[in-house]
């Protein structure tokens, strides 16, 4: 399961709040998935997304959260918060099965990645 602190569905309703305002948007949850790329291996991936038909869904602070099955694989028990230091705001990704990540926290590998070197 991914979850969301209160701090990022706070804010995960907003921007849904925000892009809904747009009679052409329909947007009912974040998509979070895993690509392959970046410094570490896989790089996350979130957007503002309607469900689809072969999405895995779940809930999380009254916030949907729509992914495929391949990236729950890697993305099963991560936490998204949301900081704000007054200076900067961003979500971050706290995910127990990366086992290294990058200085800025958007990439990551894990034990069974096909494409870390040995």
């Amino acid at each position: 399961m991914i979850t969301l602190t209160t701090l990022a569905a706070a804010k995960l309703k907003e921007l849904l709040a925000e892009a809904n305002k747009d009679p052409a948007n329909n947007v009912d949850c974040l998509r979070v998935a895993v690509k392959g790329g970046g410094c570490s291996g896989f790089s996350y991936a979130a957007e503002l997304d309607a469900v689809a038909e072969d999405d895995i869904v779940e809930v999380s602070n009254g916030v949907k959260i729509a992914t495929d099955p391949m990236s729950l694989r890697y993305l099963d028990g991560m936490e998204i918060d949301y900081v704000n230091t007054g200076v900067q705001s961003e979500f971050k990704f706290k995910n127990p099965n990366a086992t290294t990540s990058c200085g800025c926290g958007s990439s990551f590998s894990t034990e069974d990645d096909p494409n870390k070197t040995p």
